[in-house]
């Protein structure tokens, strides 16, 4: 992919893949100087955090005894955005590195960038107000007469949007259980089968194991191959349509 780019052009493709995988109200708020506005959008500063913490724990499993700071967290800054914006390119070999970095990987390819940018994946934005209806929930238990609203950067969030979010985690888990569970019937690792599914839902492109980013998807059999193009435009197109 980008493996012959010099470290400088790297650099510039990891900056601007994470830039484009911010929602695009952020750009909209800061044009017309409303500084305010723009940095009180939530999903904005969820999705900055999940690259920092990110970056931070594939860079302390890997340590950087090998390649040096400045390469290491060059070649993980860039995988990070790249696939946390389901672009898809790399600078390295990524399956090669510890389980926990996979982990990381695999998390960020599911949570995908912003809604209203260029990213595929669930969304920040569902993923925090997710969040917000668990934590709504606990309340609830300790205090049951309290009466609490969902709000997003500071504004009570339609029940009907909450329920259609709430469809839609159904129906994706749904979707992928089905998809991995087709992939299985060909008797590979499940490490490739899942990663398979996640790589295709999710619009990024490599996976880990057979299908890591020095693989391929070319030896699946024509039904996984029917099962992964229907992932691919389901997740592109956000279920629904």
């Amino acid at each position: 992919s980008m493996m012959s780019n010099t470290p400088y052009q790297q650099w510039v493709v990891a900056i601007f893949m994470m830039l484009f995988g911010v929602n695009f109200n952020f750009y909209y708020l800061l044009l017309f100087r409303r500084w305010k506005e723009a940095f009180r959008i939530e999903e904005v500063r969820n999705y900055l955090l999940v690259i920092l913490v990110s970056i931070a724990i594939i860079m302390l499993n890997l340590g950087w005894g090998a390649m040096g700071f400045l390469d290491t967290l060059r070649h993980v800054a860039f995988q990070v955005s790249s696939i946390i914006t389901t672009t898809g390119y790399t600078t390295i070999d990524f399956d090669a590195w510890p389980e926990a970095s996979h982990t990381v990987l695999l998390v960020i390819m599911y949570i995908g960038a912003c809604a209203g940018s260029t990213g595929g994946g669930i969304k920040v934005s569902r993923l925090t107000l997710a969040a917000k209806q668990i934590f709504r929930e606990i309340r609830s238990y300790v205090t049951p007469r309290r009466v609490e609203s969902i709000e997003m950067d500071g504004h009570p969030v339609d029940p009907a949007v909450l329920h259609s979010v709430n469809i839609f985690f159904v129906a994706y888990v749904l979707i992928a259980t089905v998809s991995i569970f087709l992939l299985s019937l060909e008797d590979y690792d499940p490490v490739t089968n899942f990663s398979a599914v996640a790589a295709t839902l999710n619009n990024i492109g490599p996976g880990l194991s057979k299908v890591g980013p020095t693989g391929n998807f070319g030896f699946f059999r024509p039904l996984s191959k029917v099962v992964l193009i229907f992932d691919m435009l389901a997740g592109r197109l956000e279920l629904y349509p």
